[in-house]
């Protein structure tokens, strides 16, 4: 709930605004729906609505390798359909998309410790794939002690961390706490923080239109993309 869906499309557009051939994957989805036949990621549908994007059906199936029906933990919703994520199977088709594209941004399902498996998380996913992470956190009271403690697991896996994205998930006036939670979070951590997106009240519904300004929050990607420099 702290946006990854919002914050993955925003840098999308940005990437693909700039002439750069990006592409995103949501490798697990929970909560899935019937589209003409077929299974879609709402999230990703929302990646590609966002940055005004559509990619050939192929490539689709290749950015939702594993989409289940229940919305729920993935761990429980492959367990009731009876089929669970594989993780190899994820790292392949992300390395035929780097074939494909240039960059490759992957979404995560829930937070890091989220199990995709009965015996497998998302961090563990992360360590196959080895790739920089961008941690999106909110900006609301209790985000030092959760961001901190995420950034402490990651690199604790050995996985680069590339920065911290904060992104509003409230209409609420950015008080004094919301204003120095970013700050301490550089500070404790030892992170850059790449951006501070406002709350976007009609992302669901348009998310193009509520993405139009997003560069705005995200000028930190510079750092991360030497392309958008």
């Amino acid at each position: 709930g702290v946006g990854k869906t919002a914050v993955t499309a925003a840098i999308l557009r940005i990437l693909r605004a700039r002439g750069v051939n990006a592409a995103t994957m949501k490798p697990v989805q929970t909560g899935a729906v019937l589209c003409d036949g077929m299974w879609m990621a709402p999230d990703l549908a929302l990646h590609h609505a966002g940055a005004q994007f559509r990619p050939p059906v192929e490539h689709i199936r290749l950015m939702q390798p594993y989409c289940y029906e229940p919305a729920c933990s993935p761990h429980l919703a492959a367990r009731m359909e009876g089929h669970y994520p594989d993780l190899e199977r994820i790292a392949t088709n992300a390395r035929e998309l780097l074939h494909i594209y240039d960059v490759l941004l992957l979404e995560g399902a829930g937070g890091i410790y989220a199990p995709l498996t009965e015996t497998e998380t998302t961090l563990d996913l992360m360590r196959r794939l080895a790739m920089p992470v961008v941690l999106v956190a909110r900006r609301g009271l209790g985000t030092i002690n959760h961001t901190l403690l995420s950034l402490e697991a990651l690199r604790g896996a050995g996985l680069s961390v590339a920065g911290v994205i904060f992104n509003e998930t409230q209409n609420a006036p950015i008080d004094f706490i919301r204003a120095d939670n970013p700050r301490a979070i550089e500070a404790f951590g030892k992170v850059e923080i790449l951006g501070n997106m406002d709350f976007l009240p009609d992302f669901d519904a348009n998310p193009a239109q509520a993405l139009a300004g997003s560069e705005r929050f995200l000028s930190g990607l510079t750092k991360i993309f030497p392309e958008l420099g």
